[in-house]
């Protein structure tokens, strides 16, 4: 979809530290998490709750109270009066949200709007279903988070299925994998210089409860991300076996939380850092054939840049959700775009995947690479469940 009047001030755009399921944000109801977030984003950025007329919540995981989806956050926050959707699409949620307040703001139904990402994969909810057929009228359950990493119905194969029949369709290597990870975590590293200035520039730390006499404790840089090196990604053990893909190369799991403020260029200039602003171009979607979740991505931003008028060599940087090593090297493949100019600062490879807010993270973490550079156009591309993927193209002036 193709936006002319849709814009992101500058600053406007931010994440949480991700922290490894299980961690210190493994109690804490994700809609408490992008409660806390978005009203210290708010408030350090100068922005009044009441004046984003359009709220949307992005999130893949239940959690309790959720029925009442984004009027909660709304009225907690102090824009009671504004309300919006709940937009789940796995982990390509991030860009069907930025899609919605583009449109919102493109048709002129609104100045400012905001999308809330948030999700929870620690102690993910148990489902149990009713059931009268069932011999005994016995419950069937579903583990929310982990069943559907291991089973797509329509396909009856693994998300780490989806990644070896990508590797094997593009002759990949598990040296070749391997290296990729490497590179994304060397990547990462470089996001940690100067005491974490990059990551500064768009993260907002996290204030978890703790006990009366301690106090809240403050998470302020990703937890959980394992230190990569070559020697240790030869020692792993193919998770398939006779496979390619490793756990060494592939994400895990996280909790955390993003923000995003769409608005016209008019008030993206009143709200932004320096009056600077970020032009949304073309958001896109597409799927994969059966089975081959990590190829969707170049589809997905093939229509993006159709939409945009654009073309790959138009491009000057790209991050990508990449849960799979292999997803970066099939983009690179099919594209010719140089995996050495995806991601210049880490991915969700290294920093860990809570899906909803992942892609988030990766837009405001392009968009402060662009400002890094002094400008230019560039391409956010992720895969999701079912093999699909979403695409989101910026530009910063």
């Amino acid at each position: 979809m193709r936006f002319e009047k849709a814009y992101i001030p500058l600053g406007l755009a931010w994440s949480t530290p991700f922290a490894k399921w299980q961690g210190p944000l493994a109690e804490m109801n994700s809609l408490d998490v992008a409660e806390d977030v978005t009203r210290r984003a708010l408030s350090d950025r100068g922005v009044d709750p009441a004046d984003l007329t359009e709220w949307t919540l992005g999130m893949t995981v239940p959690q309790p109270t959720a029925f009442f989806g984004v009027t909660l956050l709304a009225r907690k926050l102090g824009a009671g009066a504004a309300a919006g959707p709940w937009i789940a699409r796995a982990c390509a949620t991030s860009a069907a949200v930025v899609e919605h307040l583009a449109g919102q703001v493109e048709l002129g139904a609104h100045r400012a709007t905001i999308g809330v990402l948030t999700d929870r994969t620690s102690n993910g909810p148990l489902m149990i279903y009713a059931s009268q057929r069932s011999p005994g009228a016995a419950p069937v359950a579903e583990h929310w988070v982990n069943d559907p990493m291991k089973l797509d119905p329509t396909t009856g194969q693994s998300m780490n299925d989806t990644a070896e029949n990508t590797a094997e369709d593009g002759g990949f290597t598990r040296s070749a994998l391997d290296d990729l990870t490497l590179l994304r975590y060397e990547q990462y590293r470089a996001s940690l210089a100067d005491d974490r200035a990059f990551q500064r520039s768009y993260q907002v730390p996290v204030s978890v409860p703790g006990p009366r006499s301690n106090g809240p404790t403050l998470i302020d840089e990703d937890w959980g991300v394992f230190p990569t090196t070559a020697e240790g990604l030869a020692k792993l053990t193919p998770v398939r076996p006779g496979g390619v893909v490793t756990y060494g190369t592939q994400t895990h799991p996280a909790d955390g939380a993003a923000g995003i403020v769409v608005t016209d260029r008019d008030r993206a200039a009143a709200l932004g850092r320096d009056g600077a602003v970020v032009q949304i171009l073309a958001t896109g979607f597409a799927r994969a054939d059966p089975a081959f979740m990590p190829k969707a991505p170049v589809p997905a931003a093939q229509r993006a840049l159709d939409d945009a008028g654009l073309t790959i060599d138009d491009i000057d940087l790209m991050t990508t959700h990449n849960p799979f090593a292999v997803n970066d090297l099939w983009f690179s493949r099919e594209t010719g775009f140089p995996v050495e100019r995806m991601n210049p600062f880490g991915s969700s490879l290294i920093y860990g995947h809570p899906q909803g807010p992942t892609g988030a993270r990766a837009i405001a973490e392009l968009i402060e690479a662009l400002v890094r550079r002094g400008g230019g156009t560039g391409l956010f591309t992720g895969c999701a469940a079912g093999d699909s993927a979403g695409a989101v193209v910026v530009r910063v002036g």
